[in-house]
């Protein structure tokens, strides 16, 4: 897999903080936003269960935009597969 060079930015950081705050946000929106926000000034890249977690968070109605906006940065961070 390729090392990507994507960073959190400092808007993303504090969606995912509000949505790891928020008692409405479902647990795998809340393992979106984690993944994310443990993501913020690090080499770090999602893993394959916080990147499922991201995947159903943007497919959700009911996710919030603070979560949907953590979850596509999660999603941006993970390794992309060589073909």
């Amino acid at each position: 897999m390729d090392a990507k060079k994507a960073a959190t930015h400092k808007a993303t950081a504090t969606a995912a903080a509000k949505t790891l705050k928020s008692h409405r946000a479902s647990k795998t929106a809340k393992s979106a936003a984690g993944s994310t926000l443990s993501q913020r000034g690090t080499k770090k890249v999602t893993g394959e269960k916080s990147a499922t977690a991201a995947a159903k968070t943007l497919k959700s109605h009911r996710a919030s935009k603070a979560a949907k906006s953590a979850a596509g940065s999660a999603l941006a961070q993970r390794p992309r597969k060589k073909s």
